[in-house]
């Protein structure tokens, strides 16, 4: 029995880690990921400005734009693993 309330305690102790760290991570994130939308959208603007024309998205800038936003996130999301 008493093995089995170590087991409760660490695992309240870790959901309660887990809390902390993930709110943090949630917050540089999407912090982050604003900064580089506006940045994104600040040379979008600039590009027009230059060419003397509207913003415009040809579609395929937007597949290769949504290619590589995906194989970023891939990325990001393995460099945690150690395989």
């Amino acid at each position: 029995m008493d093995n089995q309330s170590n087991i409760i305690v660490e695992q309240n102790q870790l959901t309660e880690v887990d809390a902390d760290w993930t709110g943090k991570v949630l917050a540089v994130g999407g912090v982050l990921g604003a900064l580089t939308g506006l940045a994104a959208a600040y040379l979008l603007v600039q590009r027009s400005k230059r060419q003397g024309e509207k913003p415009t998205l040809e579609f395929g800038e937007g597949i290769k734009l949504g290619v590589l936003l995906f194989g970023l996130l891939r990325n990001i999301a393995l460099l945690g693993d150690r395989e």
